[in-house]
């Protein structure tokens, strides 16, 4: 199935699935703003836990505050977000179409990466188990040119926007003959910046109101508490806060589903060191947050760091783990090194002393920050277009199954009564109200089994238990597996240990170590 079909079943199936809905819809809905429906919902908290169960409660030098979306806009000036959140667009002007200028480029290298994809498919094929995989990329003379080109342009790319040489990115995407996606003009505007902040009034009248700004990132909110926590935390270095919470730009070429949005949610940690750990504090969360990554078994070849090009001014490392969502590698979660600069500029800003004392150098100092930053959005697109998946099954039939990592399925287990007498519904919801104590279960008696089983596989349900009449005589049921349809008898008071085997989040992070 081609990735663009791939990506619109994607979608399709969050909506008919209860999983992600069109905002305000029966009013033809908000661009890109979505709606968490009653299983996204489900889904959504479960990532946010799995996060902050590995972030912060395996951690004993890490807490998570919760802090508010409003705040005193001397902070955005003191951030440089007010000078310098930009995003470089470019119109069309025949199409009337705006884009990202850096994203009309990265998409172009996308497609040159389709080419290495193929190239590689068609060698696996070719040489089948022989197939050296890393020795082919790296000596095919096809694929090392492809990825020249690649570096050049993005190499350029960066350098141009760290430069805020706007004309040499229109340059760039002249050169590359880059034309509207929608009407393949190259009849293109100058490349301008806009800030992507959103404003808004503070105050009961518009003479007294206070301008001030929507959250566009939820750090600043761990900044401005640093010493609140570190004190009545009596936190020491090495020390991390972390946070989850809503953040709003105002993307004029927001796209791609809920990849990205004007609203949205961020979890974040930020982690405060002593300046000159840093290199090894990065290497640290580099690993550490990729193995978290892979614990949920989304697949290794998903998964990519892609160091920065260009560097914000205040850091001295950044990279980004990159998943393979159905439109290409893009970036899931950032680690950044920001060395002291958040805290020095609220420090300047608020004239407040914003410092550590270590009692073992008996020395104060600016601790330096090491960030890791998550879109949670992204990771439910992650998870949701990984799982989703149509198989062939033996008797030539398929069946569409959504393969989410059972610790994170909104459901854990569909209880099913073969049919809609003899007392089996009755025992089957005595089985439900027993289960619920400790999983999130359904309870399903519509149409055939088979079909009930159809309809679970492709919500994601990763366990369905059949009650039929021989459990009336043995109080045995039939527990069938989703991902392998293999099923079992078992008794009934088994079944809670046999769930929690599979859904459990310490077996799930255990994979970490």
């Amino acid at each position: 199935m081609a990735n663009d079909d791939q990506f619109k079943k994607v979608i399709s199936h969050a909506k008919e699935y209860g999983y992600v809905f069109q905002s305000s819809e029966i009013y033809d809905g908000l661009s890109a703003v979505y709606d968490y429906a009653q299983n996204g919902a489900e889904l959504k908290k479960n990532i946010r836990d799995y996060w902050w169960k590995a972030m912060v409660q395996m951690h004993d030098n890490i807490v998570g505050i919760d802090a508010a979306i409003f705040m005193h806009p001397t902070t955005w000036k003191a951030s440089g977000h007010v000078d310098a959140f930009n995003d470089p667009l470019i119109d069309n002007k025949d199409s009337k179409k705006r884009y990202r200028a850096d994203v009309l480029v990265e998409d172009y290298c996308a497609k040159i990466e389709s080419k290495i994809d193929k190239e590689i498919t068609k060698a696996e094929k070719r040489f089948g188990d022989a197939f050296n995989k890393e020795e082919f990329v790296t000596t095919n003379h096809r694929v090392v040119r492809y990825q020249e080109k690649i570096n050049t342009i993005l190499k350029r790319l960066g350098k141009s926007l760290e430069n805020e040489d706007l004309k040499d990115v229109k340059a760039l995407i002249e050169e590359l003959e880059i034309a509207d996606p929608m009407t393949g003009s190259r009849n293109w505007t100058d490349v301008k910046q806009f800030n992507l902040m959103f404003g808004t009034k503070l105050g009961a009248s518009a003479d007294s109101a206070m301008d001030l700004y929507l959250r566009p990132e939820t750090a600043q909110g761990i900044f401005v508490n640093f010493l609140n926590v570190q004190k009545t935390g009596r936190m020491k270095i090495p020390f991390g806060i972390a946070q989850t919470g809503k953040a709003f730009r105002n993307e004029i070429v927001a796209r791609q589903f809920i990849f990205r949005m004007r609203e949205f949610e961020q979890m974040e940690m930020q982690f405060f060191i002593k300046p000159g750990t840093q290199k090894e504090w990065f290497d640290y969360w580099k690993e550490t947050r990729l193995k978290w990554h892979k614990s949920l078994g989304l697949g290794e070849d998903n998964y990519r760091f892609h160091d920065h090009e260009k560097l914000a001014h205040y850091a001295d490392a950044a990279t980004d783990i990159e998943f393979k969502f159905p439109f290409g590698f893009k970036e899931l979660e950032g680690i950044h090194s920001r060395t002291d600069f958040d805290l020095k500029q609220h420090e300047e800003f608020s004239g407040k002393k914003l410092q550590y004392f270590d009692h073992e150098e008996n020395a104060s100092y600016t601790p330096y920050v090491l960030e890791t930053s998550i879109g949670l959005d992204r990771m439910f697109l992650a998870v949701f277009s990984n799982a989703l998946e149509e198989e062939e099954l033996e008797n030539n039939t398929t069946r569409t199954v959504l393969r989410l990592p059972a610790v994170l399925a909104p459901i854990k287990a569909a209880v099913l009564p073969l049919v809609k007498k003899d007392g089996l519904p009755e025992v089957a919801q005595k089985i439900v109200q027993d289960l619920k104590w400790d999983f999130n279960v359904d309870y399903d008696e519509k149409d055939a089994v088979g079909r009930r089983y159809r309809r679970q596989d492709a919500n994601g349900t990763p366990f369905c238990i059949t009650v039929d009449h021989d459990t009336l005589e043995d109080g045995t049921v039939t527990i069938r597996h989703r991902d392998s349809m293999e099923q079992s008898r078992v008794k009934i008071e088994n079944l809670r240990d046999i769930i929690k085997n599979e859904v459990d989040v310490k077996e799930w992070l255990m994979r970490m170590n």
